[in-house]
């Protein structure tokens, strides 16, 4: 394939997905990290423009998994022709479900506590949010390996 050809490129049976589930990760990655130095932040003023800046990050990341996931089934669907999923797949599929219903939960835990409370976030909700960061990394990495990108050789 051409990597200059851009009707190629884009129409390809998994080139939305492989695009598209780099912002949910970046997004929802960055927002986690705005969100502790939000309360490592010895000043008020810091630590709201932290707090704001991770929240809008996470709902940006929440805003992305629908079309995320649905690209993901739609390349199964395309690539496979709707095989029984097994090994790798299923537990990308797996990781990706889940690690879309906990941005979602981090996403929607941010929003109602910033209605509640100012901009102070309790500290179970960092503690969701640092494991959903790590079960999105394995949904990552797993992914690299399917798409062939962490291949060794």
């Amino acid at each position: 394939m051409n990597p200059f050809d851009l009707k190629s490129t884009l129409l390809a049976k998994h080139a939305q997905h492989v695009v598209l589930v780099h912002f949910p990760i970046a997004l929802f990655m960055a927002g986690v990290g705005f969100d502790i130095a939000a309360g490592c932040a010895k000043r008020t003023v810091n630590r709201a423009a932290l707090a704001c800046a991770a929240r809008l990050n996470m709902l940006a990341a929440a805003a992305f998994v629908l079309p995320t996931l649905a690209s993901g089934v739609l390349a199964w669907q395309w690539q496979l022709e709707g095989k029984k999923l097994k090994g790798l797949l299923l537990l990308h599929l797996v990781l990706g479900s889940s690690s879309g219903m906990l941005i979602c939960l981090t996403a929607w835990m941010g929003f109602r506590h910033r209605r509640a409370s100012g901009f102070s976030r309790p500290t179970f909700c960092l503690i969701i949010e640092v494991l959903t960061a790590a079960v999105v990394a394995l949904t990552a990495h797993i992914g690299g390996f399917l798409s062939g990108v962490n291949i060794s050789g």
